[in-house]
């Protein structure tokens, strides 16, 4: 057989060549990465060393911890503008790369205002919004980037995908601390930005190689579409209970965005949109069938599967409260522990804000193993480790991960000097949940929804990491309330004690609803056939 003839075979058979622009994107991935890692790994110490030294000492740490929960919610948020300039006006490729630039602007005014909050906030408000708007864009535009010929070539490049995401994650949570601390916040802030600069600059130098599909027209059965039908489509000698119940969502979102001058407007802003998504979904579902004759029933039926869908990363939202906060509660934790750390004789000095490290780290290490060891063992027993089976299991680990850092903390108030290396077993216990959360939440979603709604689901999951935040908000908000400091003090534990427990219990209390809800969720298999 010729070489062309063999080339065909490939092809054929999914196996043809590995589209030759697909590197242009790995590494901006990857530098993108280091840059956002980078900066947001540091965000916490230098805003309570730094920015926020203006504020009374014992304001500083609250502070911090809001400001950094209001930016993580923006970078989940900014997602679904992202995506819908994408899809809508401007393609994948054009808003990537000027929403890029945003995110370099970002970078640089955290440079140049590392000394003047207006400006150093305006920077963080351009960076979630680039940073969120290009997340759901770029892994999906390298999926373009495949076709018939070559498409079983695609896997190994989301592998490699996946991989440089955690390896630049690792290198910025090792390495800007340091730089933090030796050279300054200007130098500190400036490198993740030209790392910024240079994954645009890989992304436009492969522009001409690129494959680009245009934005789809709209829709006439969206999501949306599908759901107004259902809630205004009077039946005969029928009221509209469904259409009643999401008012009521409209009336309390009003109501609390009203609330902008007591909560604060990022508290109200998505406690409103937590309003309308429950009590509209609720309504919807009540009326979801009023919507066949209007609309295709793969069409109703895509959104009765996104609306359990939607239970699910409700209740997913608590695991995202913990987890992120390892970047500001823990490394608050970490600035109180002793830094020095013996390793076979030979002693170092861990950073509190290079401990993030150890989750790409793990993350890496522990995929693997899950694969080749754990999930072999549960089926030896006669247990399948289905997706619903993970995310229960993943939310219970954090639950137990935010047990063993309240013990510590439990340890340190009461004087015991305490190693920086007693988190090592927390952040083990995150990073293991957060590999049965994150990467299975996805493909679970993806199993029960149908083409037409796949993007409203990935919405709906970065939505629900916004949630998880405001909850973590909600609670720093009320710790400042003295009546309640009383009522924690008179519990014989610390603050940073009772709030670690809380949010263990808090994530336990979701992991046993999860458990329930899972064993009555009924599977359905969306996945496309060959």
């Amino acid at each position: 057989m010729s070489q062309a003839q063999t080339a065909q075979v490939a092809q054929a058979d999914g196996n043809g060549p590995l589209p030759r622009q697909i590197p242009y994107i790995i590494v901006n991935e990857g530098a993108e990465r280091f840059s956002f890692y980078g900066m947001r790994n540091i965000l916490t110490p230098f805003l309570i060393t730094t920015l926020l030294m203006y504020l009374p000492e014992a304001d500083r740490t609250g502070e911090a911890k809001h400001v950094f929960h209001t930016f993580v919610i923006g970078v989940y948020f900014f997602p679904l503008l992202g995506g819908w300039l994408a899809d809508r006006f401007f393609g994948k490729y054009n808003t990537v790369f000027w929403l890029s630039l945003v995110y370099c602007a970002g970078h640089a005014m955290l440079a140049a205002f590392d000394d003047n909050v207006t400006g150093f906030y305006a920077g963080l408000g351009l960076i979630a919004l680039g940073s969120g708007g290009i997340k759901p864009l770029v892994a999906s535009f390298m999926g373009d980037q495949f076709d018939q010929t070559n498409k079983n070539r695609a896997k190994a490049v989301f592998d490699a995908f996946y991989w440089i995401i955690n390896f630049g994650s690792f290198f910025a949570s090792l390495l800007m601390p340091l730089f933090l601390r030796e050279y300054g916040p200007s130098v500190a802030f400036g490198i993740p930005g030209i790392l910024m600069g240079v994954a645009t600059l890989a992304f436009w130098m492969g522009r001409k190689k690129y494959v680009h599909v245009p934005p789809a027209p709209p829709n006439p059965h969206s999501f949306m579409r599908v759901a107004r039908t259902a809630l205004t489509t009077a039946a005969a000698g029928q009221s509209r209970p469904g259409l009643t119940v999401a008012m009521v969502g409209v009336l309390g979102a009003i109501g609390s965005l009203a609330m902008t001058g007591s909560w604060g407007f990022v508290i109200a802003a998505c406690l409103a949109v937590v309003l309308l998504l429950a009590f509209g979904g609720i309504g919807v579902s009540m009326q979801l069938e009023r919507a066949r004759g209007f609309h295709p029933d793969d069409a109703v039926d895509g959104v009765r599967a996104v609306l359990r869908i939607l239970i699910v990363f409700a209740l997913v939202t608590p695991f995202w409260s913990l987890f992120d906060q390892k970047a500001s509660t823990w490394i608050v934790q970490a600035n109180e522990m002793e830094t020095a750390v013996s390793v076979f004789g030979a002693t170092f000095e861990v950073l509190p804000a290079q401990m993030q490290a150890l989750n790409p780290l793990l993350v890496m290490l522990l995929i693997p193993f899950n694969n080749m060891v754990v999930f072999p063992i549960f089926r030896s027993l006669g247990i399948e480790p289905t997706a619903l089976r993970r995310m229960g299991a993943g939310i219970a680990l954090s639950a137990l991960a935010w047990v063993a850092i309240g013990m510590i903390q439990v340890s340190m108030d009461a004087g015991t000097p305490t190693s920086i290396a007693w988190q090592i077993l927390p952040y083990a216990l995150l990073t293991a949940g957060e590999v049965l959360v994150s990467a299975t939440g996805l493909e679970f979603a993806y199993s029960q929804a149908p083409a037409s709604m796949k993007g409203v689901i990935m919405a709906l999951w970065y939505l629900a990491v916004t949630i998880g935040n405001l909850w973590v908000i909600i609670v720093n908000a009320s710790v400042k309330n003295p009546s309640v400091i009383a009522w924690i003090e008179s519990s014989g534990f610390g603050l940073m004690a009772f709030q670690m427990f809380f949010f263990a219990a808090f994530a336990a209390l979701a992991a046993v609803v999860f458990a329930w809800y899972a064993r009555h969720y009924k599977m359905v298999n969306y996945y496309r056939t060959a």
